[in-house]
């Protein structure tokens, strides 16, 4: 997968900029090809997910013991989908991200110069669409909701599920439904940017349009929709039973309270 055997930008590019990017001819100023190999960056994004999982998993057991295998793999993905979007604002006085969201809406403008281990994991990705290394302002609204709004969120789940609090499906609905938007927004400005102009923002090879972008975004679409459906259908049995209860204690018709109040029927 070498990088240096692609063919490069138009010649509407500036020459002193050649990149791999689509579509040809696509300004990314200051573009600086990637110093790691793609393993080492995979690598790198898989071991930092496993460790955050496993240390959340440990967590959680400690502070509900009871929890069981399901809402303890529901509990990981939402902490998955908060160390996706969020920030974090460490010292020295400078806002830096922690994780992918974060990272790439308070350093947009630098992603493509970048060697920063987040920065190289973008450009990658960005293989697949180009609009993450050209300040797109679609691309930078949404993903700011992501980290700043969605993020929070997701964390709220994940501890609404290890404290089995009675608001956890709600928030799980929520989350769901802004994933799913979010997933729904970013297919639809892309291919429909692709059919209207003929321009697409991705590379056409099996690995950056199927892997990348397909692949990689599938499960933000699959998943939220299953959790989705599994809280409503939990919500509603819920809402059901107070029903159910009270009329299985109606009085029959025809009955009539006696002192000690129970039913006695009429006699006719």
């Amino acid at each position: 997968m070498g990088h240096s055997s692609w063919p490069l930008t138009g010649n509407n590019a500036p020459a002193e900029n050649p990149h791999p990017y689509y579509p040809l001819g696509v300004s990314i100023p200051d573009y600086l090809p990637n110093e790691a190999p793609v393993p080492v960056l995979l690598a790198a994004l898989g071991g930092m997910l496993g460790f955050s999982l496993l240390l959340a998993s440990v967590v959680a057991r400690k502070a509900n013991p009871d929890l069981g295998r399901t809402d303890l793999a529901v509990f990981c993905w939402f902490v998955m989908m908060s160390n996706r979007a969020g920030c974090s604002r460490p010292g020295r006085g400078k806002l830096t991200s922690s994780t992918l969201k974060g990272y790439f809406v308070l350093n947009h403008a630098t992603v493509a110069s970048s060697q920063n281990l987040l920065a190289q994991l973008w450009k990658e990705y960005a293989l697949s669409d180009s609009r993450y290394l050209t300040s797109d302002v679609f691309m930078l609204s949404v993903e700011s909701i992501t980290a700043f709004i969605w993020g929070p969120l997701c964390l709220a789940t994940a501890l609404s599920i290890v404290l089995t609090s009675p608001l956890r499906h709600s928030l799980r609905i929520t989350a769901s439904m802004a994933h799913l938007y979010g997933v729904a927004l970013y297919y639809a400005t892309s291919l429909s940017s692709t059919y209207f102009t003929g321009r697409s923002h991705s590379r056409p090879e099996v690995l950056y349009f199927w892997v990348y972008y397909v692949g990689f975004n599938l499960p933000w679409a699959v998943i939220p929709a299953l959790l989705l459906l599994d809280s409503v259908r939990t919500v509603t049995r819920a809402m059901r039973a107070p029903d159910l209860s009270s009329s299985t204690h109606r009085p029959k018709e025809g009955a009539v309270p006696v002192r000690n109040g129970s039913m006695k029927s009429k006699v006719i």
